[in-house]
């Protein structure tokens, strides 16, 4: 079951975000996500926030949980908490980028936090999409041209093999203190990207070279 979320960050399209959430089957807005949300013309499901950068007024035919803005977890991560409670283990995440770069990474870090739960996650933007990476393999399709980096997270080092792109490799080491993993590019509609072990954040361009 799938879940979108809207984020509060303050680099948000109003006109991705609303091309986005057209088909979604749940919609939670996070604090300011229910602004951006107004303004794409989308209805949420339920609103989560303490409300620190959201102050107009709130809907009274929309779940709202109000949060005290003295709390050890963010407003997204409540957002995911309630819906993995609820069942919901595939997430979209938007207006999560830009802005504040503590606040992006936070974000960042929730991708990992739903692997460890048994759920997925990406998070999406016009600029990027954003994913965590375990060991295992994964297929790209349809990036041809799109730039991507890979970088080790939470872990000292990442083994990663490609195929289909302009830099293949077979068990490269990637490390934390390098930058070795970014600015490659998809050459195939159809690539594979294999972490042979540790984990990594997989940043994809939408743009195209």
């Amino acid at each position: 079951m799938r879940c979108t979320i809207i984020a509060g960050s303050p680099e948000a399209d109003i006109d991705f975000i609303s091309e986005q959430v057209k088909d979604c089957n749940y919609l939670i807005c996070a604090d300011k996500g229910y602004e951006y949300a107004k303004k794409a013309g989308a209805k949420p499901n339920l609103i989560v926030g303490d409300f620190d950068s959201y102050s107009g007024n709130l809907p009274d035919d929309c779940e709202v949980i109000k949060l005290n803005s003295h709390k050890d977890d963010t407003d997204l991560l409540h957002c995911i908490e309630v819906a993995l409670s609820r069942g919901y283990d595939d997430f979209v995440i938007l207006a999560a980028t830009g802005g504040r770069f503590d606040h992006t990474f936070a974000n960042i870090s929730v991708l990992m936090y739903l692997d460890k739960k048994g759920a997925s996650g990406i998070i999406v933007s016009d600029k990027e999409i954003i994913r965590f990476l375990k060991m295992g393999e994964y297929n790209f399709d349809g990036n041809k041209g799109k730039t991507f980096s890979v970088f080790p997270f939470a872990c000292d080092s990442v083994n990663v093999s490609y195929i289909g792109a302009e830099y293949s490799a077979e068990n490269l080491i990637l490390t934390a203190e390098d930058a070795m993993g970014i600015s490659n590019i998809f050459i195939s509609d159809r690539a594979n990207v294999k972490i042979n072990y540790g984990n990594a954040i997989i940043i994809i361009n939408q743009f195209i070279n």
